[in-house]
């Protein structure tokens, strides 16, 4: 059985680029481009760093669920926002190399604050401290109050500017490495962090507990990324197309979206397959030998999760791919 309406989800990825390429924005970025070029251009980045370049759009554009037209707007528009702030500031940004639009998504900061940054460092060269930032015009000690720890350089004279730790505790990362007798931050050093009494050491260097083991983490892993600790799907390198797709194949995907009736899994070609809700769990009986319903799709599957899945029905002139949970017999 084919799905129905996969239409709707068929050129996600191009369809956020369109987004994007007739948007005030690109048209800023790129004044002399035709949409297709920076639409070309929206793609390339989007593979440097999604992140960077999905803030940009309305978040609506993504594609946020089939009912996403029925419920409150401005409520809707509220909490996706919410969203895109809560993750850029766990991520972190390099001021150095962030566009306003992903700048203004930070505490503190906003469009002419977000400008005024680039602006400066387009001026006066790349920031090689945190503590330039309170040149910037309009960035008030509020405003880097707020912002200071989200806010990452990479190359600046102090380590810590390119960490998560908020300048305010700079002070207790010096008391803790004079407390460790800790020059560099080698295997030796990473070790005595590991082993660290959390409550006694806190009190010393008079932070709480929990701000201590954000600096420990920070610590073990300068200028980590959070993303770098995400599991991927392994991809399969022969099949990269609808026409290298062979019913019975096993492979893994990523769940980009969830509906009523089933869930569309990127399995790394054009077309994101779908996985019908017949074919995520085995149908089970109760005591009395009736068929019990089937979970809603949410109920078995998140977005963003990582499954394996089985290759069951295959429309290279439709381009629809139809894919299953349940291992079928005979499959690779």
């Amino acid at each position: 059985m084919l799905f129905l309406l996969s239409h709707l989800y068929r050129f996600h990825a191009i369809i956020v680029a369109s987004v994007y390429s007739a948007s005030e924005l690109a048209r800023y970025e790129f004044p002399d481009l035709p949409v297709e070029k920076r639409s070309a251009i929206s793609i390339a980045r989007r593979l440097q760093d999604p992140l960077a370049e999905l803030v940009k759009i309305d978040p609506k554009s993504i594609g946020v669920g089939q009912y996403q037209h029925d419920v409150n707007q401005k409520s809707l528009s509220e909490s996706l926002d919410f969203v895109v702030d809560t993750v850029v500031n766990q991520v972190g940004v390099n001021v150095n190399t962030a566009s306003p639009a992903l700048l203004a998504h930070v505490a503190g900061l906003n469009k002419t604050i977000s400008e005024n940054i680039v602006k400066y460092r387009e001026e006066n060269g790349a920031l090689t401290s945190r503590q330039q930032l309170k040149k910037v015009p309009r960035l008030g000690d509020k405003a880097f109050e707020q912002a200071a720890g989200f806010l990452r350089i990479p190359d600046a004279t102090n380590f810590l500017d390119n960490t998560g730790v908020h300048p305010e505790s700079y002070k207790a990362v010096e008391n803790l490495l004079e407390l460790l007798a800790i020059d560099h931050l080698d295997e030796a050093a990473q070790e005595k962090l590991k082993q660290l009494a959390i409550a006694d050491t806190a009190e010393k260097i008079g932070v709480g507990q929990e701000t201590l083991k954000d600096i420990i983490a920070d610590l073990l892993k300068p200028g980590r990324d959070l993303r770098d600790d995400f599991e991927a799907p392994v991809l399969r390198q022969d099949v990269l197309d609808v026409k290298d797709l062979v019913v019975g194949q096993e492979l893994q995907g990523t769940v980009r979206n969830i509906v009523d009736f089933g869930a569309f899994v990127d399995i790394g070609v054009h077309e994101d397959g779908l996985v019908h809700i017949s074919r995520m769990v085995k149908r089970k009986r109760d005591k009395n030998g009736r068929q019990q319903a089937l979970p809603h799709p949410s109920e078995v599957l998140a977005v963003g999760e990582i499954v394996t899945v089985w290759v069951v029905e295959v429309d290279i002139k439709r381009n629809r791919i139809g894919l299953s949970l349940l291992k079928p017999n005979g499959s690779e």
